[in-house]
């Protein structure tokens, strides 16, 4: 839901296309349960070191958020594609070769063992944060300009939209969330691999997006509950 929600964000609120959501998955998932693992000597599996390694994985991601979202600015539609799908195939690809010490190469990186219950209840709060800031801004003035460069990027710069700053500010946004994503991920599999985060991934967020209407919140939330319950029970099935 938070994946869903937060591409939607950019997809159905800006109107730009983004296929490397996998990607900012993928960075969040890696340096939050890293982070994980440098502080499990000093501080355990407690609730603190969970929060810690949420936040460094949110920031981290929406570092590069920021990273992307610059050089993207100039870009639309297929070609803005093209690149976010090019950052999350590259991402992949540097913590597949990276050394065991490191990120744990091909293998995966280990990650410390959480209580599922536990876990869930906090992923749910989360949840529930998510939706609160992101229906929020939506629902802000910020929000009606972000949804008006979408209806109409040059109608927007002349009524006196900065255009450059709310494309940054909801790239940025949509980043920190997937990769708030990618910690739980990482608490909630023991073990963070790279192939997780293939191009299939992204498109599978994206399907999320779509199938729930593009610019709705609620679709969103029915559509990745929907497709992850399929997607498991097809998985058992067959």
């Amino acid at each position: 839901i938070i994946l869903a929600v937060s591409l939607s964000v950019v997809v159905g609120f800006l109107g730009e296309l983004s296929l490397g959501h996998a990607g900012f998955m993928c960075v969040g998932a890696y340096l939050g349960g890293k982070m994980s693992v440098v502080l499990e000597p000093a501080l355990g599996h407690g609730f603190l070191s969970l929060m810690i390694s949420i936040v460094v994985g949110g920031i981290v991601a929406a570092l590069f958020g920021v990273v992307i979202g610059l050089p993207a600015l100039r870009l639309k539609g297929d070609y803005l594609a093209i690149v976010t799908l090019a950052f999350g195939e590259i991402v992949r690809s540097v913590f597949m070769n990276s050394s065991k010490e490191s990120f744990g190469g091909s293998l995966g990186l280990e990650t410390p063992r959480y209580d599922k219950d536990v876990l869930f209840i906090i992923a749910f709060v989360f949840v529930l944060i998510t939706l609160a800031v992101l229906q929020n801004l939506i629902r802000s003035k910020h929000g009606r300009a972000i949804t008006s460069i979408r209806d109409n990027e040059i109608a927007a710069k002349a009524t006196g939209i900065n255009v450059t700053k709310y494309k940054l500010i909801v790239f940025t946004i949509s980043s920190f969330f997937a990769g708030i994503a990618g910690v739980f991920y990482s608490f909630s599999n023991f073990t963070v691999q790279s192939s997780k985060f293939s191009y299939n991934y992204s498109i599978e967020i994206l399907v999320m997006v779509v199938l729930g209407g593009m610019g709705s919140i609620n679709g969103s939330i029915i559509a990745a509950t929907l497709i992850t319950f399929l997607d498991v029970k097809l998985q058992t099935i067959l």
